[in-house]
């Protein structure tokens, strides 16, 4: 976790102000979700906006400092820009898992098409890295609460303070408790790269 200038973050915040109006209820790139699942508001932001360059460089340094894993971009070239209102969640999911990696249609070194084989090999990307900057101050909303489950059952919360940028394995449990009250902001996205080898 690496706490991000309240300065910045508050630019951030003001910038976004612009896609409040066009965040959707629970909608992840244009598909309806289960409310029963998850149940937020939701709007896209391109990667090429600035604050897609911002993210990056952080999300790049901890990944040299802690995983080493080989990435390439962040999931679907968009940042989700996530809002929980009052009664709102998100229940326990992982964000990566083995029934999550692309599948071929084409089962490489079949002999159908042997160039075609190292296209679709160079294509597959998988989701290696998950993240999460809390845009809200904590005395905004109650509840809400980041909370990740380790391989033991243990559980541990994220913390609420506003700036941090939780960036974890794709494959972590984790979950977004009800909010009791008030409004949850963040930015959240998933990093890819080479499947695992």
């Amino acid at each position: 976790m690496t706490n991000l200038p309240t300065e910045i973050v508050e630019i951030v915040e003001k910038d976004l102000q612009t896609f409040d109006s066009i965040a959707q209820d629970s909608q992840i790139m244009g598909e309806q979700v289960d409310k029963v699942i998850r149940n937020s508001k939701n709007a896209w932001i391109p990667t090429s906006h600035w604050i897609g360059g911002w993210l990056w460089y952080y999300i790049d340094k901890v990944n040299r400092e802690n995983f080493c894993y080989d990435l390439t971009d962040i999931d679907g070239g968009s940042i989700q820009y996530t809002q929980y209102g009052e009664g709102q969640f998100y229940n326990w999911h992982q964000d990566a898992d083995i029934d999550t990696f692309y599948k071929p249609q084409l089962v490489p070194g079949s002999g159908t098409n042997l160039s075609q084989d190292q296209v679709t090999l160079q294509g597959e990307t998988v989701r290696k890295l998950s993240f999460a900057l809390q845009l809200s101050d904590p005395s905004d909303y109650t509840g809400g609460e980041v909370q990740f489950l380790d391989n033991g059952g243990k559980t541990y919360f994220a913390p609420k303070q506003r700036g941090t940028l939780m960036v974890f394995d794709s494959r972590t449990k984790h979950r977004v408790r009800r909010v009791r009250s008030g409004m949850r902001k963040s930015l959240v996205g998933w990093v890819v790269g080479p499947r695992w080898k």
